[in-house]
């Protein structure tokens, strides 16, 4: 495997999210020719108003969930909603100038390998049903790791429908109205099964949560006070969790030092269990705080447990659906206990699938393991499919700033900076991260692409990889304060300029004056 190439090319982007977008900015930055295809008729990916929920807002705060040339406005609130992140993303495209490579409204349908010309044959369907076919010289993936709505099969569905009930991804959940006055179940307990409940409870005849697991929630303010970010969003909240391979002050607190450790874990076990009321309500998860970290955090969604202590969410704990029906006329559901509760609505929030269905299927067969896990190197480049980058598929708790630092790794590629390891060591060191990803999450890594919480391990691997990362005082600011994305403001300029340099050293090769091999 080695580096794509030294003259500018014609890529072709997939999503216009934050890794669609930040790709978009890097590449064109390079001279690269791009064109991100988004079927959405908006930029924002699942903050598109096409896949926003009410209520939905981010995990991070305004100042760490941003791309580093570009901070939220100061006016945002501290948890911005979905419409203020995309209208941000609006304005990434105007700072940058990324409205001319954009194709809203456009599909892609298939996309082939091409051996006889370009590296890719594309079938593009636009907004109107005309199909055409383009070509590129590489490929981007960034539709991201939530590409697609997971919606469990649910027996008895035909007959629950034909008797008024409705089947609903909280993803198409657009109006709260779409409940009033009926009975609403929400399937999951992850953050957008919590966060749509809490408008349906407030129409709804009814609001029924069915949790097949209970997850640990984070406040925002721990104990009423402290801001959450101080916590999980530094490297010291990182630390906590045992990294792959523990270095220096992580070493130390898994080793010598993890009395101390297990003391603080079990300590905010404590406050939340306090604060969030959890014994009174009888939603006390299984196992330990330690456990929040196992696939993905999910922070308390504001009114959630008042209204369940109020009465207006009923939560089914350790539960699920097992069949959809209809009793007296009426749409109701089936629980594995054996209770039957009346459903009008039944909307999942049971999470997404990684889907890259326009790949051709000889192709998809080659990206992944035998359990259908992503083989990608540093979550970006396939092992065995050549001119093919994935950009955001390393979901993280600074999903910006890893989508965008992944794209400069793209870039650095492109421009024949760097060459990949040899296949065997590249092939090692993938599937040693997948042994230990299932075994950490019990299976809940997303098909390989959920690297929290070592959000920050593995944004240093991939510009580490670079020689692009920031300086060591820089990073040890993270360790107790919250990573801020504008540290990495520097990072696209420098390799801009590593680029410049590296022309000027062909230039001069050609000449015969000499220059040097890529990095590796």
């Amino acid at each position: 495997m080695i580096a794509e190439g030294h003259g500018p090319l014609k890529v072709a982007v997939v999503g216009a999210g934050f890794a669609g977008l930040a790709t978009a900015r890097v590449l064109r930055a390079l001279g690269h020719e791009v064109v991100v295809h988004e079927q959405a008729p908006d930029v924002g990916g699942v903050w598109s108003a096409t896949r926003r929920y009410p209520g939905v807002r981010t995990q991070n705060d305004k100042g760490t969930y941003a791309l580093s040339e570009l901070p939220m406005p100061r006016a945002y609130p501290q948890w911005p909603s979905g419409g203020q992140v995309q209208e941000y993303l609006r304005r990434y495209v105007d700072a940058f100038d990324l409205a001319p490579c954009l194709r809203l409204g456009s599909t892609v349908v298939s996309a082939e390998p091409d051996d006889a010309g370009p590296s890719w044959r594309l079938r593009v369907r636009a907004a109107d049903g005309t199909e055409d076919v383009e070509t590129a010289d590489h490929l981007v993936v960034a539709n991201g790791t939530y590409s697609r709505p997971f919606v469990p099969a649910l027996p008895g569905r035909e007959a629950f429908e034909a008797a008024g009930g409705r089947v609903l991804a909280a993803s198409e959940v657009h109006d709260a109205e779409v409940a009033r006055g009926r009975h609403a179940l929400v399937i999951g307990y992850g953050k957008s099964a919590c966060d749509v409940s809490v408008p349906l409870s407030g129409v709804a005849a009814s609001t029924t949560v069915v949790a097949r697991h209970l997850l640990w929630k984070m406040p925002t303010r721990i104990a009423g006070v402290v801001n959450y970010k101080y916590l999980m969003l530094t490297r010291l909240g990182e630390a906590l969790f045992r990294w792959i391979e523990p270095r220096g002050v992580e070493r130390f607190l898994h080793g010598p030092g993890d009395p101390v450790r297990r003391r603080i874990v079990a300590g905010l076990q404590a406050v939340v269990t306090r604060q969030l009321r959890l014994r009174a309500l009888g939603l006390v998860p299984r196992g330990s705080f330690e456990d929040i970290a196992r696939s993905t955090v999910s922070l308390v969604t504001d009114g959630f447990y008042e209204a369940v202590g109020a009465g207006r969410i009923t939560v089914h704990r350790d539960t699920e659906v097992v069949r959809l029906l209809a009793v007296a006329g009426a749409p109701h559901a089936e629980l594995s206990t054996g209770a039957v509760v009346p459903a009008d609505l039944v909307v999942c929030g049971t999470g997404h699938e990684q889907a890259v269905p326009f790949l051709d299927p000889a192709v998809q067969e080659r990206l992944h393991d035998g359990r259908g896990n992503f083989r990608l190197h540093r979550g970006i480049a396939p092992l065995d499919v050549p001119h093919l980058s994935f950009a955001g598929y390393s979901s993280s708790f600074f999903s910006p700033l890893s989508a965008e630092m992944s794209a400069v790794w793209i870039g650095h590629h492109l421009i024949g900076a760097h060459e990949l390891p040899a296949r065997d060591r590249a092939t090692a060191q993938v599937d040693q991260r997948l042994a230990w990803m299932q075994e950490r999450t019990d299976g809940r890594h997303s098909r390989g692409t959920n690297v929290i919480p070592f959000s920050m391990h593995a944004i240093d691997e991939v510009l580490d990889d670079l020689g692009l990362n920031i300086s060591p005082a820089r990073r040890a600011l993270q360790w107790l304060l919250p990573v801020d994305p504008r540290a990495y403001r520097s990072v696209l300029p420098a390799l801009v300029a590593r680029q410049a340099a590296l022309q000027r050293e062909r230039a001069g090769a050609a000449s015969g004056v000499g220059g040097r091999q890529p990095r590796g």
